[in-house]
């Protein structure tokens, strides 16, 4: 029996000493593994950026393509400042040189007018200064409200007086012109004030 004791805890003990010994041979191989795996996730890291990393570079490019967007656009609105300025100070310089012409000529009537008594000359040169004048309205697009005759319009005439006792075919039409009315490219700069049949 006792014999029998023996052989089995020897058996038993020879069992023990394998699965031991099993455990110690299986135990690096799982080291290994893991070190393995631990390595291929570090090369991953590696790899793929800190997502706080990546942020932070696309909020520094955002930044420098916002600050010269900025940078541009006050530029900009300098130079429009800048010109609008220079519009303003020197946009009727186009009329104002054509103008000068006829500035010219009246000079040589006056000079002209005190050299004759004859009057009739005087108002035909006159007459050809006003015409040149008017011409050069028309080209910059300035034209004068046609009035006698025509029916009496809010949009272009002034009624500044009542003319009673009209015929028929008269009434609500402008009678007299008091002082001419003129447009700029079809928008009225001055009405034209007009006495009205009634």
């Amino acid at each position: 029996m006792k014999k029998q004791e023996k052989e089995m805890q020897e058996e038993l003990q020879n069992i023990q000493n394998e699965a031991e010994s099993e455990a110690e041979a299986q135990e690096p191989q799982t080291d290994e593994a893991e070190d393995a795996t631990t390595a291929e996730s570090q090369e991953e890291v590696k790899e793929e950026k800190d997502p706080l990393e990546v942020a932070n570079e696309t909020i520094a490019d955002l930044n420098d393509k916002y600050l010269r967007k900025c940078a541009e656009f006050e530029n900009f609105r300098r130079r429009s400042i800048k010109e609008k300025a220079e519009l303003i100070l020197n946009g009727g310089e186009k009329v104002i040189t054509k103008i000068l012409p006829v500035i010219d000529d009246m000079e040589r009537a006056i000079e002209n007018g005190k050299k004759t008594d004859d009057v009739a000359t005087l108002r035909e040169g006159m007459e050809l200064i006003y015409k040149k004048f008017l011409k050069i309205l028309e080209g910059e697009g300035v034209k004068t409200i046609e009035t006698l005759g025509k029916d009496f319009n809010v949009d272009y005439h002034e009624a500044i007086a009542m003319v009673p006792g009209q015929d028929d075919d008269k009434k609500g039409k402008v009678i007299d012109c008091v002082q001419t009315g003129y447009t700029l490219n079809d928008k009225v700069i001055r009405y034209a004030k007009v006495a009205v049949g009634q």
